[in-house]
């Protein structure tokens, strides 16, 4: 048998042609504007020339003969791109444009043909060509320039470029995601990364969060706070390496060497230790962070600030008058320039620097005094109970101490007769102290007198409570007051990790130098500046210092039920949310210390049922990890944490029963509440018979 001969293939011919010969045709199958824009082809093609030619048809009359001009069904963006440089007068009308001379066929089909069967560039060889570019010498800007993408855009290529060839390789046989080869590039050391590759293998989560973590273990974030107090430039000046993520929002990136972060602080708060103790305080303690309520117990020195000189005053002005005007000039601005931006960050440093510099503390009392320097802070003036100066007694204290060595306070009827006989005998030399039994009858008679007086004036008797609690929590003198008051104020440092640094420890500790501030130095002049003090002014400080005193820790060891009810009456009182005070559920205060089941509870309570089973087949690890994310922004809380709501069914609250009775403890006080009430009522009215104002009220 023979075969059929194969018919031969002709190609068309190709030509150059003038462009004023060329128009578009009808036929061009793109009608809708994608890829690079028509300025942009036309820029490359002044700076490369026309790397592809024209498609084009002849042009028949009615008759169909050739009219001489030529139409392009395929290539039409490269025709406005060519036109538009005529259009700019930078290529002449009559420029010769190299065409492949289409005849027969169909028109639509060439176009189409030309756009679909197209192959699009794998994105690894475009990784590997912008590397190849780089490595011939251009840069970045100039890349980034010649192909009309952003730099950003070049650095994240170069990043995938650097990914270990091994992982590139299995990139390349769909071996993994373009997601997942994003998340390889967080961490530049190649052996780390074929590690958390292999790791990938066994896991049952691929997701890139799952290689972003893996790749980051036992690195410090950016934003950890023992960066901030060192600094980044002094990590990196010191030789250490910073893994970014130039795919996402990465805070900064992860600090890899975290024993020479841990050096670097503790080098850095040596030295500052090392100025404050120039200051002359008897003890400095350092230390990267303080336990929440590391300073209760201790009494606060008021310093005064230090005036400035002529010369600081001036500088201060200039910096303040050039902030002024900045603020002013670029008020309407919606976005700062660079150099603006920087120049106001100066200002605000300069300033800051005059505003908060130490106050100027007694010698005397500074060598009895001493400091805490942390990351965070540095804390002066605090004095020890055991370092306070001994209070030498008063005129007349002496005598007394001399009579109860004596036994002259007994209450023997021979030693009031031995006092009556001896008070006789010293008439006649004059007046003499009254004896230590008179003293304390008389005074006993005066308490009596004044507990009385006191109890039918409620405003004098609110004035004499804070008076002692604020100088139990300013003063740490509570002999200076007759009310046998205490308060007391628990911290919880070893209960929180890092609850001193949140939001709220820090408005309280705002809230307390601003106090502290308004108060007079001297413990003996507070009942008089209190007395000055208006409503508002005693109902803020009492409330501060009563605040102080709220203990709801749960402790195994102490088991208070009643005090922990009464706690989430109080949050319903003042309308506590945990969310707005800032606290959130991490891997660190809530997920990573709590069973899978109360993790998968949580993210279905936030996010819904089906969240909870997409992560349930995770180890607990990345399960939290997961759940972290899943709950950032829900404002979910445990339940630990909620204020309970009030509940509408509760038993009604006694018409007579005061502010602080509710309806559990009339049950449990049976008849006695309302019996307690009564005289409270009773206790509380006036002579015509009309009860006074409760001041809680």
């Amino acid at each position: 048998m023979t075969t059929a001969a194969k018919k031969k293939i002709t190609l068309s011919s190709s030509r150059d042609i003038p462009f004023n010969k060329l128009v578009l045709s009808q036929s061009n199958v793109r009608r809708i504007k994608a890829g690079v824009s028509i300025e942009e082809l036309a820029e490359d093609i002044a700076r490369r020339g026309l790397l592809q030619g024209l498609n084009v048809r002849p042009v028949t009359d009615e008759a169909g003969s050739e009219t001489g001009m030529f139409e392009i069904p395929a290539g039409g963006r490269r025709y406005r791109a060519l036109q538009l440089l005529v259009k700019q007068k930078r290529l002449v009308k009559a420029a010769p444009v190299p065409c492949v001379i289409r005849e027969g066929g169909i028109a639509e089909e060439d176009s189409l043909a030309e756009n679909v069967q197209r192959a699009p560039l794998h994105p690894l060889d475009q990784f590997r060509a912008f590397l190849a570019l780089r490595e011939k010498g251009q840069s970045e800007e100039e890349i980034a320039a010649a192909f009309f993408v952003s730099v950003n855009v070049v650095k994240q290529r170069l990043k995938l470029a650097s990914v270990s060839p091994k992982l590139l390789d299995i990139y390349a046989e769909d071996g993994l995601t373009l997601d997942q080869l994003m998340a390889f590039t967080v961490a530049g050391d190649h052996e780390r990364q074929e590690q958390v590759f292999e790791r990938l293998k066994s896991s049952y989560d691929k997701q890139p969060y799952a290689i972003r973590r893996m790749l980051t273990e036992g690195s410090v974030r950016a934003s950890d706070k023992r960066v901030q107090f060192i600094g980044i430039d002094d990590y990196t000046e010191a030789g250490g390496d910073i893994m970014r993520d130039l795919f996402q929002g990465d805070d900064g990136g992860w600090l890899q060497d975290v024993a020479l972060v841990d050096r670097l602080v503790a080098e850095k708060l040596e030295r500052e230790a090392e100025a404050i103790r120039t200051e002359g305080w008897k003890w400095i303690e350092v230390s990267p962070d303080f336990a929440y309520g590391h300073v209760f117990g201790l009494r606060q020195l008021r310093g005064e600030p230090v005036p400035f000189t002529a010369e600081e005053q001036a500088s201060r002005d200039a910096l303040q008058a050039e902030y002024d005007r900045l603020s002013q000039e670029n008020a309407d601005v919606d976005e700062l320039a660079d150099e603006i931006d920087e120049r106001f960050g100066e200002l605000e440093t300069a300033l800051e620097s005059f505003d908060e510099r130490p106050p100027a503390f007694d010698t005397a009392e500074v060598a009895r005094a001493g400091a805490f320097v942390s990351s965070l802070r540095v804390e002066r003036g605090y004095v020890r109970p055991e370092d306070e100066r001994p209070v030498e007694p008063e005129a007349g204290e002496a005598d007394d101490v001399g009579a109860a060595a004596t036994g002259h306070d007994s209450g023997d009827p021979a030693v009031v007769e031995a006092d009556a006989q001896s008070s006789e005998l010293e008439e006649e030399d004059g007046l003499s102290p009254i004896s230590d039994r008179l003293m304390t009858e008389l005074t006993a008679h005066r308490t009596v007198g004044l507990r009385q007086a006191l109890g039918d004036q409620p405003d004098v008797a609110f004035l004499a409570v804070l008076h002692a609690l604020t100088l139990k929590v300013f003063y740490q003198y509570g002999s200076d007051s007759c009310l046998e008051l205490d308060l007391k104020s628990v911290g919880f440092g070893s209960q929180a990790p890092g609850l001193n640094d949140s939001s709220s420890a820090e408005a309280i500790r705002a809230r307390h130098e601003s106090w502290a501030n308004a108060l007079p130095r001297e413990s003996s002049d507070l009942w008089d500046a209190l007395a000055s003090w208006d409503g508002d002014s005693h109902m803020g400080l009492f409330a501060h210092v009563v605040s102080l005193s709220i203990n709801a820790v749960h402790e195994a060891w102490n088991r208070r039920p009643r005090a922990l009810a009464h706690a989430d009456r109080l949050a319903q009182a003042v309308g506590l949310d945990m969310v707005t005070a800032g606290w959130r559920a991490t891997v660190v205060t809530f997920l990573g210390r709590v069973t899978k089941a109360r993790i998968l509870q949580a993210v279905s309570e936030a996010k819904g049922q089906g969240a909870a089973d997409r992560i349930a087949h995770l180890r607990k690890g990345d399960m939290a990890a997961e759940a972290e994310t899943l709950l950032a922004d829900t404002g979910w809380l445990p339940e630990q944490l909620r204020t309970p709501s009030s509940e509408p069914d509760a038993a009604p609250m006694p018409e007579s029963a005061g502010p602080s009775m509710d309806g559990e403890q009339s049950a449990e006080n049976g008849g006695e509440t309302d019996m307690a009430n009564e005289e409270l009522l009773a206790q509380n009215e006036a002579p015509d018979g009309t009860p006074h104002t409760i001041a809680a009220e």
